[in-house]
This record gives structure tokens, sequence and C-alpha cells, in this order.
């Protein structure tokens, strides 16, 4: 018996859909806004404030072992349904959500741990969705789009430990802008440049102190459209520490508007 432990967005439902194929036990715990899963019997949908209930779910049904995915936004804490392991546990939850969602995620596996409940990686049925390293798309980067991708990157790695960025975006040899707690579509949105088509790059990386077992970078059609919009020329992942959905479509959307889609490995440098 595997533990969904899922948020929004549709990483969840593909590694669903994987389970279910594979005939695999399963039960969900839904932190979705949307109570997504409601429909699947063997959902169960909690606040992230009820750790009684949700441990207790968990012990019941045997389950050993917890897969995370999706996004699970920070609460409104004083809105929030407590039981009494809530009361217990939400001053560490408090103290994780300043440092961003991430944080939130790293301390209920750790509290989830204490409980001998282990964690696995969100793509352990789902490797499929994890890009290794090479070119995906009929355009590469050329010598000017590699400069960027060796500024973007080395900016990254410069960052604090703790520092919550998982992107930057660099055109031109300059750094343009480097994700914050708002995330990626907003940061995009800040580089858009009437000026420039089809130049520049993003560069999407795990945290330094990140959990690879959950929130690593995720990247779909929607974030290719919005690099599009952006004007830039393509992205840059690190290889098997990403998501990437709807492969198919977004390299079909890469090809026809003549963008990358490349997967760096070790030093990650050219």
């Amino acid at each position: 018996m595997i533990g969904l432990i899922f948020g929004d967005t549709s990483f969840p439902t593909k590694i669903l859909k994987k389970i279910k194929k594979k005939r695999l036990k399963y039960l969900i715990i839904d932190l979705s806004k949307s109570k997504k899963f409601k429909k699947d019997k063997r959902s169960y949908s909690f606040s992230i404030g009820q750790f009684g209930k949700i441990i207790n779910i968990l012990k019941h049904n045997n389950c050993k072992k917890v897969l995370f995915a999706g996004k699970v936004s920070k609460p409104n804490f004083s809105k929030l349904k407590l039981d009494l392991k809530g009361i217990y546990y939400i001053p560490r939850i408090i103290k994780a959500s300043k440092l961003g969602d991430a944080a939130i995620l790293k301390e209920i596996i750790k509290i989830l741990n204490q409980q001998k409940i282990k964690t696995v990686s969100s793509i352990s049925f789902n490797p499929e969705l994890s890009l290794k390293k090479g070119n995906y798309s009929k355009i590469k980067p050329n010598k000017e789009d590699k400069k960027d991708i060796i500024i973007a990157i080395t900016t990254l790695n410069k960052l604090g430990n703790y520092n919550f960025s998982q992107g930057t975006v660099v055109r031109n040899k300059k750094v343009i802008s480097i994700e914050g707690k708002s995330g990626t579509e907003k940061m995009l949105k800040e580089c858009k440049s009437k000026k420039f088509r089809n130049n520049g790059v993003l560069v999407k990386f795990p945290k330094k102190k990140q959990d690879l077992r959950v929130d690593l970078p995720t990247v779909g059609l929607k974030t290719l459209k919005q690099c599009k919009i952006a004007g830039l020329k393509g992205i840059v992942l690190k290889n098997k520490q990403n998501v990437f959905l709807d492969k198919s479509k977004c390299i079909n959307f890469a090809n026809k508007n003549k963008m990358f889609i490349t997967v760096k490995w070790k030093k990650y440098l050219y």
C-alpha cells in the first residue's frame, strides 16, 4: 500500500494513472485546494493541520511509504482546521512556511519519518516523466545561447543554501530575473520583451538544499508557451532532476517555434 499525498497541478493525475495501470494498492491524502480527487473511493480529504487523522489513516491501512506530488500552497493558518496532533506540530509548519512552500513539504516529511513512514521519490512510478541528458528539439543552443546558459547556471550555483529559487532567465549575457517566491510564471511575465524575440534562456535546476524526492523543477507545455511570450529561445534542465509534463506536445511546440529544450549533466557547463 502506497500513500499518495497529492496537491494541485496535473502531475498527481499522471502518477495515479500509472499506479492504477499497475494495479497497485493505494490511498490518497488529498491536500489540493479544489479537492480534485474527491470522486476516488480511496481518497481522503484533509487540511494540512489534521496530522492526527492523516497519520491514523496511513497506519490503519498499513502505509509504510508515501509519495508527494503536486503543489501544496501555504495555508491560511488562522483558518486552518487542527486536530490534537495538528496543534502539536503546527508551530513547526508555520516556521517552515517562512522559507516557502517547499519547506512545508520538507517539514511534513520529517514528521512522517518520526512516525516510521518513509517518503519515496515523486517519480518512483513515472521515471519517464524525467528527462535525461541531451537535446530534445531540432534547434540546439548556439554559441551565444551557451554563454547565456553558463551565466544562468553560475548564477543559480552562487545562490545561498536556503534560497528558494529554482530558475533564472538570462538574455544577451545579462541576468534578467531570478525566480522569487511567486514562482516561474510570474518571473517569465516580468521578462517579457517587445524588443527581443527568440532570444534568451530559462534555466530550471533544483535548489541547493532541495529534497529531490519532492518539489523537483516542473516544466510543461504551459511553461514553453510562457517562454515564447517572454521572447525566450529555450529551456535548460538538469539530468534526471526534473518533472517534464506533456513531452511530445512540448517538443512539437519547441520545434514549431524554433526553440530548444536541453538537459545538462555532471558539471552542467559546456
